[in-house]
């Protein structure tokens, strides 16, 4: 490396500059307080962790997904997180193992060996929360009006949720019973959407079987028409099918009618995630912006591994990603500029202000600048052996 190329960062790495610095962290800020306002309790888990640790539960794409390390303490591999949830869990399960509901929340840098997707770096500031120890539909419920709380203090415009059932999926898959590769390549077509990839896999299957069903489904999203076009689709199957379906009618109707500036639909390819989900899962969109702002779903299934099974909802987002596309307005009022004068009584003027107040003091160096360069609107002045706050006007 020369020393031209010294200060290049890697590609998807970013410095975060002024003032899109302040703006990420007031509403990093204020998602966290709203969380805990909802009774969620803040936590910090640790940046590396054991990689056994790390993917407890959560398949394959997140180790893809994870940077990894030899501890030189032990000679045992690191990784450097990609997604806060299973630590969450980890943190539920074993560090606090309190009895009945737990909420946690948590914000912080997770890592990508690779972009999401090409909107999004490798280094994405994700916060969310996770409620433990409920399985009950009002705990879902509680963490979707929650998202979308946080998503009205981030200031988007008009926000859709698409809702979905993994219940379904493992229902038809299940009574498919397609070998393991196969079930991986659906799996992925799914998520991804890919309807052509999906006709390639399963336009052999006969009509009427989990695998012919599973085709259709693949074709239906949309409003309250999908919900009814799917039930057609799945008609006379297994009670689990008509369960998970049932569900998503009442959610989507409790939603409607709590939250009427949000449009809620139903889409049954929506599995992306780290196949850790098993149950009701839903993903935030806004228009003009193909991918989530924010998902999450039930995962009752992680806990276990670490010897404490516990039901759990929860969901994500990338405070960055909220940043860019919000219309949020963060108000902040100007700094006072205090002189470089050696005035004890400055001094304690100073000290006092700045509990409340901005003040940026003069250096040496500073003579003859403008303080409204640096950001200034007011200054401290000496009147009649007093120091007051003037405007600069």
């Amino acid at each position: 490396m020369t020393v031209s190329d010294r200060w290049l960062l890697p590609d998807g790495v970013e410095d975060i500059l002024p003032p899109l610095a302040g703006r990420i962290e007031s509403l990093r800020r204020d998602v966290m307080d709203t969380c805990q306002r909802w009774g969620y309790q803040l936590v910090i888990p640790p940046l590396i962790e054991y990689l056994e640790s790390l993917f407890t539960g959560t398949g394959h794409d997140l180790e893809l997904q994870t940077f990894k390390l030899t501890d030189q303490l032990t000679g045992r591999m690191m990784g450097v997180r990609a997604d806060m949830t299973p630590q969450a869990a980890r943190i539920d399960a074993h560090t606090l193992g309190q009895e009945g509901i737990t909420r946690l929340c948590y914000a912080g840098h997770v890592l990508h060996t690779r972009p999401r997707h090409m909107l999004t770096g490798r280094t994405p500031i994700q916060a969310g929360c996770e409620l433990f120890g409920s399985a009950s539909e009002a705990a879902d419920m509680e963490v979707i009006r929650l998202m979308l709380e946080t998503l009205r203090v981030a200031g988007l415009p008009k926000v859709h949720v698409d809702l979905a059932h993994v219940a379904i999926y493992e229902s038809l898959i299940g009574e498919a019973d397609f070998d393991r590769d196969t079930e991986e390549a659906i799996f992925d077509a799914m998520g991804r959407k890919s309807v052509p990839e999906l006709d390639q896999l399963l336009g052999e299957c006969p009509e009427g079987s989990a695998g012919f069903r599973l085709r259709q489904l693949a074709r239906v999203s949309g409003g309250p028409e999908a919900l009814a076009e799917a039930r057609q689709v799945l008609a006379g199957g297994s009670p689990a099918l008509t369960a998970a379906l049932d569900q998503l009618a009442r959610v989507s109707d409790m939603l409607s009618r709590d939250f009427p500036e949000v449009s809620f639909g139903f889409d049954f390819c929506e599995l992306r995630g780290y196949n850790y989900h098993t149950g009701l899962v839903f993903a935030a969109y806004v228009p003009g912006h193909g991918e989530a702002v924010a998902k999450g779903g039930r995962y009752d299934a992680i806990g276990s591994d670490f010897g404490r099974a516990r039901p759990a909802t929860g969901f994500s987002l990338d405070i960055r990603a909220l940043v860019s596309l919000g219309d949020r307005v963060v108000r902040k009022s100007g700094a006072i500029w205090a002189p470089a004068d050696r005035d004890p009584a400055l001094e304690g003027v100073i000290s006092g202000l700045r509990m409340t107040e901005t003040v940026i003091r003069a250096l040496p160096e500073d003579e003859g600048c403008d303080p409204a360069e640096r950001g200034c609107d007011r200054q401290l002045v000496k009147r009649d052996g007093q120091w007051v706050v003037e405007s600069l006007d």
